[in-house]
């Protein structure tokens, strides 16, 4: 259950209102990760701001996707699991097994095997990678501008995972069990 409720877009006022009536043009429905960071209209213009610069960089759909289930993974982060897994096919034409590869820690290209092996040395070294880290993401041909946008990533769904994980917000895409939770399942 969720330890805070969104916000029905009927109720909203002020900036919360305009910023879901943006969304809903955008998207034809408001998620509840935004309806409820509608409580806080700055946090919710922010994120979508960054979203969308974000979105609007050198990356392509398929990486930031992927970016964004390993991310997920990586926080348990059920919601932007199963939110990025269902946008990553529906919306980047990402394959069931290629998201899966991604959450497990390798895809089926080089390219992207060295970004995500980049995007979990900075999620478990904090921001901290050795020269040699990013030393390999840059011989794998991302440029500076690249990685630095694969920061800004990470960044940007560390938020959402973060916030998601604190309030539990409710998932409102088809659920995806988070592989931790399965392997415990299973063993």
């Amino acid at each position: 259950m969720a330890r805070i409720k969104a916000i029905n877009p009927e109720d909203a006022a002020g900036r919360t209102k305009e910023l879901f009536g943006a969304v809903k043009a955008k998207l034809g429905s408001i998620p509840n990760l935004m309806k409820t960071m509608g409580h806080a209209p700055a946090l919710l213009e922010g994120y979508l701001s960054y979203n969308d610069a974000l979105a609007n960089g050198a990356l392509d759909k398929q990486l930031r996707e992927l970016i964004a289930v390993t991310v997920g993974e990586h926080n348990g982060c059920q919601y932007c699991v199963s939110a990025h897994t269902m946008i990553g096919e529906k919306m980047a034409g990402i394959s069931r097994v290629l998201i899966l590869a991604a959450r497990t820690g390798s895809t089926t290209t080089a390219k992207f095997d060295a970004a995500l092996r980049f995007v979990r040395a900075l999620l478990s070294k904090k921001g901290a990678v050795s020269d040699k880290e990013l030393h390999a993401v840059k011989e794998a041909g991302y440029s500076d501008e690249e990685v630095s946008e694969i920061i800004g990533h990470v960044g940007l769904n560390v938020l959402t995972n973060y916030f998601n994980n604190t309030v539990q917000t409710e998932v409102d895409f088809p659920k995806m069990e988070l592989l931790a939770k399965l392997e415990l399942v299973n063993n």
